[in-house]
C-alpha cells in the first residue's frame, strides 16, 4: 500500500512553479490515498454503448484532426506526404485507416481493408481497421474481418503481457455489437480478472508489473476501455497513475539521440547498446497519451510543456501517424524546469537524479536492481553492491555498497543522502553524529534516504537492525 508521510517524489521545489494551482495539486499528489477499496460489490456485465469509430478517435478528437487536416498543420502535412507518395509504413492498417478517417479518401480506406484481408497479421491494427473502415466494407469483408479478430483473441489467449491484452480489448470492443459473447467475455475477463484480480493487487504490493516501454499500449487501452464503457482503470491504484507521468520524464537519459528524421529522448535501458527507435518513438507517442488523457492534470501540462519542440516532432513512417494522432499543439503546458531532479520510489524501489534539466545534465539511475551513471554523453554501468566514492550531483548525493562501512560526509544545503544497494526490505539501526540512533527500513530496491545535517561534517554509521518485533520491515 502506499505510505503516508512518504511521497513518491520530492516535491520540495514546486513552490518554484508559476501556476498556485499547479503546486497545490503535485502537493496533493503525495498525501496517503488508498490504492484499493478495501471492498467491491460484484461487477457487472461490460456493455460498449458507442457506435464507429469507437477506438481512440472519438468525437472530440475527431473534429481535432479533421481542423488540423483543414489547417493544413505540419503534423498533418508531413503524414498526408507520406501516405500519398506511397511510402512503405510499418503499420500499413493504422497509417492508411487513420488518413481515411481523417481526410475521408475511400482509396486509403480500401488499401487497409485489404491489408486486413490479406496479410494483416497485427490483432490491434486488424481492430482498428475493422473499426475506423467499418462503413467501406461488405457483409462478407466483415464477417470474414470479425473471424480473423476472433482468431486472433482466442490465440493469444494466454499472453497476459499489457500489449497483449491491449491488443484483445481492442478486438473486443471493436466487435462488441457484431459478435455474441465473445467480446463481452473478454472484456469482463480483462476488466475485472487481469487488471483488478492480478495488475492492482501486485501494484499495491510492490511489485512492478508495468515496464516502461510497455506505456504506450497501457494508456492505449486505458483510453479504449474509458471511451467505450465509461470506466477509468485508473481509479482502482490512483497513487500509481498519479506519479507515473513524472517518473517516465525523470527515467529518461539526458542527452538526446540525433535520428535521420528527427531527435528522440531516450528511455533507461537495463542493457547498452543501440536505442531502439521505435521503442523511443512510442515513449514519445505514450507522453502525448497521457496528455490526452487527463489535460488538466498538473503533470499533463508539465509534460505538455516537455513534449512541444519541434526537433522532437515523429516524422518518419513509423512515428507520424502517432504524431499525428495524439499531439494537440493547443494545449497549454508548463515548463518542465519546474520538476524537482530528485525523484525516488520507495514503492518499487526507483531512484532516479538529474543534477539540472539541461542536455549536458549529469544523470543517475537506479531501477530493477541495475545502477547507471550518465555524464559527459556516456552511460556507464555501476555495481550498486560495490561501495564506492560518493556520487554528488548537486540535488542529491549517492552512495553505493551493500556493505557500507562507517563514513562521513559534509552537505552543501539540505540535499538528500541516498544509499543505494543495500539489503531490500532490511531494516537498519542508523547512528549520526550528536543525534539519537534511529531505526530505518529499506525499500525493495535496497534503497534508503537519509536526512543530514547541512553545513557540517558529520559520521554515519549503519548496521543491521535485530530482528525484533518491534522492528519488523515495512514499505
Amino acid at each position: 500500500m502506499w505510505t503516508c508521510g512518504r511521497p513518491l517524489c520530492r516535491y520540495d521545489t514546486i513552490e518554484k512553479m508559476s501556476s498556485q494551482r499547479l503546486a497545490a495539486m503535485l502537493a496533493a499528489a503525495c498525501c496517503c490515498v488508498p490504492l484499493m477499496a478495501q471492498s467491491a460489490p460484484a461487477p457487472d456485465a461490460v456493455t460498449v454503448l458507442t457506435e464507429h469509430p469507437r477506438l481512440l478517435l472519438r468525437p472530440a478528437r475527431l473534429r481535432l484532426l479533421r481542423r488540423e487536416r483543414e489547417r493544413q498543420t505540419t503534423r498533418w502535412q508531413q503524414l498526408e506526404t507520406l501516405l500519398a507518395g506511397n511510402a512503405p509504413m510499418p503499420e500499413p492498417g493504422f497509417a492508411q485507416a487513420l488518413y481515411y478517417q481523417i481526410a475521408g479518401n475511400a482509396d486509403a480506406g480500401r488499401k487497409a481493408v485489404a491489408w486486413a484481408l490479406g496479410p494483416g497479421k497485427d490483432l490491434r491494427q486488424l481492430a482498428l481497421v475493422f473499426d475506423w473502415c467499418q462503413d467501406l466494407l461488405s457483409e462478407a469483408q466483415s464477417r470474414t474481418l470479425a473471424e480473423r479478430l476472433e482468431q486472433g483473441m482466442a490465440q493469444t489467449a494466454g499472453d497476459h503481457s499489457i500489449p497483449a491484452v491491449r491488443s484483445r480489448v481492442l478486438a473486443a470492443v471493436a466487435l462488441f455489437d457484431h459478435v455474441p459473447r465473445t467480446p463481452g467475455r473478454e472484456l469482463d475477463h480483462d476488466i475485472h480478472q487481469w487488471w483488478a484480480g492480478q495488475i492492482v493487487p501486485q501494484l499495491a504490493a510492490g511489485h512492478d508489473v508495468i515496464p516502461r516501454d510497455d506505456a504506450y499500449a497501457l494508456f492505449e487501452l486505458l483510453h479504449v476501455i474509458r471511451d467505450s464503457t465509461d470506466q477509468d482503470l485508473r481509479e482502482a491504484c490512483p497513487r500509481f497513475f498519479e506519479d507515473f507521468p513524472i517518473e517516465h520524464l525523470l527515467s529518461y537519459y539526458p542527452a538526446p539521440f540525433q535520428g535521420s528524421e528527427n531527435d528522440f529522448h531516450i528511455g533507461i535501458m537495463a542493457k547498452p547498446g543501440e536505442p531502439d527507435l521505435r521503442v523511443a518513438a512510442l515513449s514519445r507517442a505514450a507522453e502525448l497519451e497521457m496528455v490526452a488523457f487527463d489535460t488538466n492534470a498538473p503533470q499533463s501540462q508539465v509534460l505538455q510543456g516537455w513534449l512541444m519542440h519541434d526537433h522532437f516532432m515523429l516524422r518518419g513512417t513509423f512515428g507520424a501517424p502517432y504524431e499525428f494522432l495524439w499531439a494537440n499543439p493547443y494545449q497549454p503546458g508548463l515548463s518542465y524546469y519546474h520538476v524537482p531532479l530528485v525523484y525516488h520510489n520507495p514503492d518499487f524501489g526507483r531512484l532516479f537524479v538529474r543534477s539540472s534539466w539541461d542536455d549536458s545534465a549529469t544523470w543517475f539511475g537506479y531501477f530493477d536492481g541495475v545502477a547507471q551513471l550518465f555524464q559527459n554523453g556516456r552511460g556507464t554501468v555501476l555495481n550498486p553492491r560495490l561501495a564506492q566514492k560518493p556520487l554528488s550531483l548537486t540535488e542529491a548525493i549517492i552512495l553505493l555498497g551493500q556493505n557500507l562501512g562507517p563514513f562521513q560526509l559534509k552537505l552543501q544545503e539540505d540535499e538528500p543522502v541516498f544509499l543505494v544497494g543495500l539489503q531490500p526490505r532490511q531494516t537498519y539501526e542508523v547512528e549520526i553524529d550528536d543525534e539519537e540512533m534511529y531505526e530505518a527500513a529499506t525499500d525493495p530496491g535496497g534503497i534508503l534516504e537519509l536526512e543530514l545535517p547541512p553545513g557540517k561534517q558529520v559520521g554515519v554509521r549503519l548496521r543491521v537492525a535485530p530482528k525484533t518485533a518491534a522492528s519488523k520491515p515495512s514499505l
